[in-house]
């Protein structure tokens, strides 16, 4: 009875919420704002994604004219498995902290042995579709059955079902939601629009929103028109969190970070990680978080702010 009244009164102020609007921008009343009583969540994320890209794909070179075969581009990637994940599988053991890495279907199955360490080593495997085809230009049959692929891959090779998801380059297609909901899974991470976790109504239910991040993305800070050195990248880290830290004291604030496995696993780019986490580690009430123990955790809360229900 308990139980039946408690999803009564969520579903009533999930529907006041989005009646009102008043969810949107307030400050938390609680003073509890996360779990041992933190004053920031930081979740990282690590895409486990290269050498399931496209055979024609240049990586960071000009594109080759039709008919010649590129041989340097894919060495680019294989980078990631072969230096990029390890690399920073030793930084997270280094600092204790679990991190969830959106995993490509295709790229487990080309690189089991090290898809499978990440999971032995506690980091959450998410789903990151089967291969790099964007989730926007498939069938509703076609997108229902890779997600099913994926997940069926990445349980195999890892023991991890995905509970959650990043599509290609963060597009959706108007059914992705209701898809992954059908599917069993949670949350998305696919949503810019706020710096805390919340909710978007499908089908009636709440689906948890981990959001993402653009800013503190290594596939956007270290290429195109604003490319950064590591050290620049390093000095944005803290700025972005000096600014959330100070909000926390009176809001439910959460910091994304981004690394990518040929990007974020270079030497310098590792090491700019390392000292962000030992300065972020510096500050008492701070805690690292997989996605899925915050999407989870976000479920059980009653002051979670509720997006409009997409509209296509």
């Amino acid at each position: 009875m308990r139980t039946t009244l408690t999803t009564s009164i969520r579903a009533l102020l999930t529907a006041i919420a989005l009646l009102t609007g008043a969810a949107h921008g307030v400050e938390v009343e609680s003073g509890h704002y996360w779990p041992d009583d933190a004053q920031l969540v930081i979740s990282i994320s690590m895409q486990f994604e290269a050498t399931a890209q496209d055979p024609s794909d240049p990586g960071p070179f000009p594109q080759q004219e039709a008919g010649y075969p590129d041989t340097i581009a894919p060495t680019w990637y294989q980078y990631g498995m072969n230096e990029g994940i390890p690399r920073l599988l030793k930084l997270w053991d280094k600092h204790n902290i679990k991190v969830t890495s959106h995993m490509v279907g295709k790229a487990a199955e080309l690189n089991p042995k090290l898809a499978k360490m990440v999971a032995e080593k506690g980091h959450e495997i998410s789903g990151h579709g089967q291969s790099w085809t964007p989730q926007y230009s498939m069938t509703l049959e076609e997108e229902r059955a890779s997600y099913i692929h994926s997940a069926n891959v990445l349980e195999k090779i890892t023991g991890q079902r995905p509970k959650g998801f990043n599509a290609f380059w963060m597009r959706h297609s108007e059914q992705t939601l209701t898809i992954l909901q059908s599917l069993g899974f949670i949350y998305h991470i696919d949503d810019l629009s706020r710096d805390e976790p919340s909710f978007t109504p499908v089908n009636g239910k709440p689906f948890v929103v981990v959001p993402y991040t653009f800013r503190n993305n290594d596939i956007v800070r270290y290429g195109g028109s604003s490319a950064m050195t590591a050290k620049a990248y390093l000095q944005e880290l803290k700025d972005e969190f000096d600014v959330l830290y100070e909000e926390g004291k009176s809001q439910r604030r959460m910091m994304s970070i981004s690394a990518h496995d040929r990007l974020a696993g270079s030497p310098a780019r590792v090491k700019a990680l390392d000292d962000f986490i030992r300065y972020a580690k510096s500050h008492p009430k701070v805690k690292f978080m997989r996605k899925i123990d915050i999407a989870k955790w976000t479920l059980k809360q009653q002051d979670v702010p509720t997006n409009p229900e997409r509209v296509f």
